[in-house]
């Protein structure tokens, strides 16, 4: 997935504020927020199915549709028409941007924050940035009628991104004897049992990542070789995602696990998912709300192989 280009840093919002292509609305900026609508659960996409010999409909499954944001806003810089116009142009300028306009992975970014909370953002597109009247333009006043849409889920997500960085010597491991019962209870062969990872010394794994929100997220995941088989697995969900390949030194290969951005890649332009055995589903591979353990396994002769994680916890509500 890309997102427009921002070329200066985010700035930091206050509760109440909003921001998109770097201009922020709401309490105590220059583009003061009446109304949002769309802040609730976003409509959804039922798959009910009509009983096709007597009445009613068998329930189906429920999905999310997109999450339409509708800003009612206006530009305020009293006596200073001339930043009222600037403010504009910076809104449709972000409208406008290719990356995230004309490419179907292209995302614009939402930030928001509410009283509590951090700052959080949602993926989408912004639809609309309108100047409803301009007939007090000239005295730095200009209602906006703004829409963004949000596409992917469509959840908040923290502003902040986690990471993480294993090499294999901080990995997780199952012994020999695990492989043999953890296939015949369909967990992924070699990753630890549950028991043992409760009883490990928790200085002793690395490999901890908290999501702290309420709802599943979807990591990104790089392995940077000298490397063969890599094989990654979460130890509470037991989702794995296995590449039948090798990466020569300062190879890799990254995953992303985004909903409508599912992809592998070596060196950022080989597509390499048919190298994914049939368990690895990559729209599957979640971190679930709380904490869980990424572990990993390989053959590294070198022993300088890493695998890095990167996620942002995910939430239903701003």
């Amino acid at each position: 997935m890309t997102t427009a280009p921002n070329k200066t840093s985010r700035p930091e919002l206050a509760p109440w504020q909003y921001e998109i292509g770097g201009v922020v609305l709401g309490t105590g900026s220059y583009v003061p927020v009446g109304n949002v609508e769309g802040l609730g659960a976003p409509a959804t996409r039922p798959q009910d199915a009509d009983n096709p010999n007597s009445d009613g409909t068998s329930p189906g499954r429920d999905f999310y549709g997109p999450r339409p944001l509708r800003f009612e806003a206006g530009i305020k810089t009293p006596g200073d028409p001339v930043k009222a116009a600037d403010i504009l142009a910076r809104l449709e300028r972000a409208l406008d941007a290719p990356d995230a306009r004309t490419n179907p992975d292209g995302r614009h970014i939402l930030r928001g924050r509410w009283p509590g909370h951090t700052t959080r953002r949602m993926y989408g597109r912004l639809r609309r940035a309108e100047a409803s009247s301009t007939t007090t333009a000239v005295h730095g006043w200009i209602p906006m009628d703004i829409e963004f849409v949000g596409l992917d889920s469509p959840r908040w997500y923290d502003d902040e991104l986690s990471k993480l960085t294993l090499g294999l010597d901080q990995a997780a491991r199952g012994d020999g004897a695990d492989r043999t019962v953890d296939e015949a209870m369909g967990r992924p062969a070699a990753c630890p049992r549950p028991h043992d990872a409760e009883h490990r010394p928790a200085d002793d794994r690395p490999g901890w990542v908290t999501n702290s929100g309420d709802v599943p997220t979807y990591p990104s995941l790089r392995v940077h070789g000298p490397v063969a088989g890599p094989r990654i697995w979460n130890t509470v969900t037991g989702r794995v995602l296995e590449l039948d390949l090798s990466l020569r030194e300062g190879e890799w290969v990254e995953m992303e696990t985004r909903p409508g951005t599912c992809w592998a890649l070596r060196n950022g332009t080989v597509n390499v998912a048919g190298a994914l055995s049939p368990a690895s589903r990559l729209d599957l591979f979640t971190l679930p709300p709380g904490r869980s353990e990424i572990a990993w396994s390989a053959n590294d002769p070198s022993g300088t192989a890493r695998l890095e994680v990167a996620w942002r916890s995910a939430y239903t509500t701003l």
